[in-house]
């Protein structure tokens, strides 16, 4: 059986440009779309966070704005409501030991930005997998955490990586561009990203290699997709 680890934000909130705390944590749609499309391919999937932290879900993911409706919202929450032991009880990220896993998982919302960012854990270990092989997988705000990574050397491992991750405009669309103390887009192209948009909101995964990224909310399942197909081919 596959096994899948999913690193998720410890944060609760994202410090803004002034100084300001904006509450947040991650995006339910990132976390349990993924989870539910593993578990139902027979995979297993473990959840890990800095320092092992019950992960905070950011309200505003599970409004009926944010998921195309409440059906839909009801659902997710469903879903989420199924796992809460695992997510109440997640494995410390700085424990966590890669070869244990077949491929790994970021998701997203504002919640990276604060923690991961800086986590010099998650770092390692988002150098180790692309180094080993296995599928990466980071998606939409997650991508704020490849930021961390370094070689012993200094630099990036990902520089001229095609990826995606959440846009400028979205940014801008979401009303947090002007509010941020930096935006992802540019960070990532700033480190030598070859960074790859699609239409605002739109479902878009960019494979280079095996990193596996996805845009937003709406390219949750696509991105999980390729990870099955991935793992299934063996």
């Amino acid at each position: 059986m596959p096994a899948v680890l999913f690193v998720v934000t410890g944060s609760d909130h994202w410090t803004l440009a002034d100084g300001t705390s904006h509450p947040t944590g991650y995006w339910a749609e990132e976390l349990a779309a993924p989870h539910r499309l593993f578990r139902e391919a027979g995979f297993a999937v473990t959840i890990a966070t800095p320092g092992g932290v019950a992960p905070t879900l950011d309200a505003v993911s599970l409004a009926a704005e944010s998921t195309g409706g409440k059906e839909r919202a009801d659902a997710i929450a469903g879903y989420l409501a199924s796992i809460h032991a695992d997510l109440e009880n997640p494995a410390k990220l700085e424990d966590v030991d890669l070869d244990a896993y077949d491929a790994v998982l970021y998701p997203g919302g504002h919640g990276p930005m604060e923690d991961l960012a800086v986590d010099p854990a998650s770092g390692r270990l988002l150098t180790a997998a692309l180094d080993s092989g296995k599928p990466l997988a980071v998606l939409c705000h997650a991508p704020a955490a490849l930021l961390a990574a370094r070689r012993e050397d200094g630099s990036w491992p990902f520089t001229g990586y095609r990826m995606t991750g959440f846009t400028n405009t979205e940014e801008a669309a979401a009303g947090f561009a002007d509010k941020a103390k930096w935006l992802l887009e540019d960070r990532l192209v700033e480190l030598g990203a070859d960074f790859a948009a699609a239409a605002p909101f739109s479902a878009h995964v960019v494979t280079d290699r095996n990193l596996h990224t996805g845009q937003n909310p709406a390219s949750s399942e696509k991105l999980a997709q390729n990870i099955i197909d991935v793992l299934n081919r063996g």
